[in-house]
């Protein structure tokens, strides 16, 4: 299922939050992402709706396994075209810009084949 790209820059988001901090609440996601409290609010709905997250009566917010399976591919995607274009010199600031657009939009197939032509990045 193709998700838009705003839900997975929110659950990628989720993940970032939840292996910094440990948990993770809305108002964390307005603090790193920058949008308004009822902007994270409707998205965390429509996550919860379509069985990506879950949020306990706490407001505790966790992926749940298809929310964490697109969290985690966005994220590694993310992370790797990162250190990639700033092993190539790239300013680290506009690499992780850079990343984040194209982690949305280049295919399974094509990621890959730069993961295994590049090998690690950060040697």
């Amino acid at each position: 299922m193709k998700i838009q790209e705003s839900a997975e820059n929110y659950l990628e988001a989720i993940l970032m939050i939840s292996l910094r901090k440990g948990s993770v609440r809305s108002i964390d996601i307005v603090n790193e992402l920058g949008y308004s409290k009822p902007s994270i609010s409707v998205a965390m709905k429509n996550l919860r709706e379509n069985g990506y997250i879950e949020v306990d009566g706490d407001g505790y917010i966790s992926l749940l396994d298809k929310g964490r399976e697109i969290a985690e591919k966005m994220y590694e995607r993310h992370t790797f075209i990162s250190k990639w274009l700033t092993s190539l010199g790239v300013d680290e600031k506009v690499a992780t810009k850079d990343a984040c657009r194209i982690e949305h939009v280049i295919s399974a197939e094509t990621f890959e084949a730069i993961k295994k032509a590049v090998g690690d990045p950060e040697k």
